[in-house]
């Protein structure tokens, strides 16, 4: 029997996180220079496109099908039950269940919903996570290539890494712990990320010229999107409207505001003011740190984690200057960075275990030091895979098609060279709302007493 109220809490979880991406449009549009905004929002957007096609087809079949040869398990990539999502509609989630390095997939019955359903949501985990890295090429990526480079990571990095870890794949059976994504989304994307602004190389004037965001409001306006939709992000990734959704939705606000705050802190210490942005990549950076860990542990440890994402990505975001690398929007400060705080921390401080039959509680309290092992071994294993895969892909499209927009181009702006428009006509606008740039100017309107 399906229960309505958890397929309910699914679908709503479903919505806010695809409100993400979105809202990720918003964040990075802002943080952009002005000639950049919509190019910058186009590449969050045709994400959504790209991965949704990809994933009917055979993504979802790829991460999630677990039916291997005579009912094992295959541990590097899913099976192709579910191509087209086709035996999907009938079918009922199954979660997976780990015990003594053995995986088998089992219904709990006070939880039942259907797959079709559990197959939308995880969607749209995929669609942000290649949304995410767009970040770190701003200003300076041909949007075609950019397109064919989503489907191709989705397909050979995305797609197998979502299957180690979520699927039953090789980390599942290890028994790595990664309740939302820490690993998955944001170490796999920030990796990507840094890969792809090696290959693409800095942007003109770099270092040179202020490159500061044109619109903080935009930025604030994103990051109250993404705080928002991390909700169902994180407390959806229970599977169930209980305790602990309950817990996870409580440590994602408590971890979010503490990093936020000690962003503050850091910027009013280091130079003298807290800013705006520095609020919004704070409150982000606490956002990604809880993910892997909102439903492990308790709200102190939640205030810890916000705390040593807060101060260290920080002071992260900085390594592109002492390194060399040009991350345009900081996805390798906050989400690679932040993503690997969450993950290794989580080998310390976690006291709810996910997989029955393991004592995984907390590391100070006597838990297992092999459990810090496996937290260290995700973002190691999928950071690596993704970055030399990401790095190949890139330098493949670059020497076929090109992934770099010319020089002209960068500096004119990639909005008008790309997409022939721009975010805003400054033209001068008169009180008649007539603009100038439209041909002459109608004439005032007469004054009207009372």
């Amino acid at each position: 029997m399906i229960d309505s109220g958890t397929t309910a809490w699914m679908l709503v979880c479903t919505a806010l996180v695809l409100l993400m991406t979105p809202g990720l449009a918003f964040f990075y549009g802002g943080m952009t220079r002005a000639k950049s905004v919509l190019n910058m929002m186009m590449m969050s957007f045709v994400a959504i496109i790209v991965v949704t096609v990809a994933w009917v087809l055979y993504g979802y079949s790829l991460a999630f099908d677990t039916a291997g040869e005579g009912g094992g398990i295959n541990q590097i990539i899913g099976g192709l039950d579910y191509v087209g999502l086709s035996g999907v509609f009938n079918a009922v989630y199954e979660g997976l269940i780990v015990e003594g390095g053995n995986v088998t997939a089992e219904a709990a019955a006070a939880d039942n919903f259907p797959l079709m359903v559990f197959s939308a949501f995880q969607l749209t985990f995929a669609i942000i996570t290649v949304a995410l890295i767009s970040g770190a090429i701003a200003d300076r990526a041909k949007f075609g290539a950019w397109v064919l480079f989503s489907l191709v990571w989705a397909t050979v990095v995305y797609f197998p890494v979502a299957h180690w870890v979520w699927g039953g794949g090789w980390l599942t059976q290890l028994g790595i712990e990664d309740f939302a994504g820490g690993t998955v989304v944001h170490i796999n994307a920030g990796a990507a990320a840094l890969a792809l602004a090696l290959v693409l190389g800095k942007r003109q004037g770099w270092r040179k010229e202020p490159m500061r965001p044109h619109n903080l409001t935009l930025v604030l306006l994103g990051t109250g999107l993404l705080w928002f939709g991390w909700f169902g992000f994180n407390a959806g990734s229970e599977l169930a409207p209980d305790q602990t959704a309950g817990l996870a939705f409580m440590n994602t606000q408590v971890a979010t505001a503490v990093a936020a705050g000690a962003w503050l802190v850091v910027e009013k210490l280091r130079d003298g003011h807290a800013t705006t942005l520095g609020v919004a990549s704070g409150a982000v950076a606490g956002l990604v740190a809880i993910t892997p860990a909102c439903g492990f542990v308790d709200p102190w440890a939640a205030v810890v984690i916000g705390l040593l994402a807060g101060v260290g990505c920080a002071y992260a975001v900085g390594l592109k200057y002492k390194l060399g690398f040009d991350d345009s929007l900081d996805v390798v400060g906050v989400h690679l960075v932040g993503g690997v705080i969450g993950a290794v921390a989580l080998g310390f401080v976690a006291a709810y275990p996910f997989l029955p039959g393991q004592n995984k509680g907390i590391l100070i309290e006597g838990g297992q030091i092999s459990q810090l092992g496996l937290q260290v071994l995700g973002p190691v294993a999928v950071g690596g895979y993704s970055f030399v895969m990401s790095w190949v892909i890139g330098k493949i499209i670059d020497k076929t098609m090109g992934f770099r927009i010319s020089e002209e181009a960068e500096v004119t702006g990639v909005d008008i060279s790309t997409h022939a428009e721009t975010g805003y006509d400054l033209g001068t606008v008169y009180a008649s709302g007539v603009s100038s740039s439209n041909g002459p100017a109608a004439p005032a309107p007469k004054k009207v007493d009372a």
